[in-house]
């Protein structure tokens, strides 16, 4: 095959090596022409631009590491979407809320997301929103008008004047839902992670704690 008259992305994930394979990374690059994104650097080291979203199933290390996008941030604050409505619930929270640790601000909010961002976002300022999926399941327990709600916020993010993470669940790789109520969740919660995707400037897709980059924009 002629690397050179063919376009590659090269994704390095997770390598273990004493020593970093620098020479390795630009032999690729200049032997194919590509653009070579080295992952193994520390998520915290990331710079944050204006809208991140990280997506994932569930128990995909999502949560966890949206958090490490702001391990070096000053006052982070912690947006939860959830509610304590059993047990299970409640012991999700507690964990989330030891790994984070005292250096995190929490706010609660369970429906009016753009409401709580507006509030609390100022510049430099990071926000991390955990999670969409649990408050559309929010709005349409609520019986509010879900895509006005979807629209509202997806027009709101553009405006905040400091960095948000947004997590949320992808549902859709599973099987077709059996009831109408779950295939208008999933039909729902793929609209909002298309239309949140397409404003953001990076896209990362965890799996088994591993990040894969969907979009990029420098």
């Amino acid at each position: 095959m002629d690397f050179n008259n063919h376009n590659y992305i090269i994704v390095i994930i997770g390598l273990h090596f004493s020593h970093p394979p620098v020479n390795l990374l630009v032999a690729l690059g200049e032997a194919t022409n590509a653009r070579v994104k080295d992952l193994s650097a520390p998520t915290g080291s990331l710079m944050l631009p204006a809208l991140t979203l990280v997506l994932g199933g569930a128990r995909s290390g999502k949560s966890a590491y949206a958090e490490s996008l702001m391990a070096t941030a000053t006052g982070p604050i912690y947006l939860a979407t959830a509610e304590a409505a059993d047990d299970e619930m409640n012991a999700r929270i507690r964990s989330h809320q030891r790994r984070r640790g005292p250096a995190w601000t929490t706010v609660e909010e369970p429906v009016d997301l753009v409401g709580a961002l507006a509030l609390h976002s100022r510049p430099g300022q990071p926000i991390l929103v955990d999670c969409l999926t649990l408050w559309l399941s929010n709005v349409m327990l609520a019986g509010l008008a879900v895509d006005e709600a979807i629209d509202r916020l997806v027009e709101a993010l553009p405006a905040m004047p400091g960095p948000l993470v947004l997590v949320a669940n992808e549902v859709g790789l599973g099987i077709v839902p059996d009831n109408a109520l779950a295939r208008a969740f999933r039909d729902h919660a793929g609209r909002l992670n298309q239309a949140v995707a397409a404003r953001a400037h990076r896209v990362l897709f965890i799996a088994a704690g591993l990040p894969l980059f969907l979009k990029d924009l420098k």
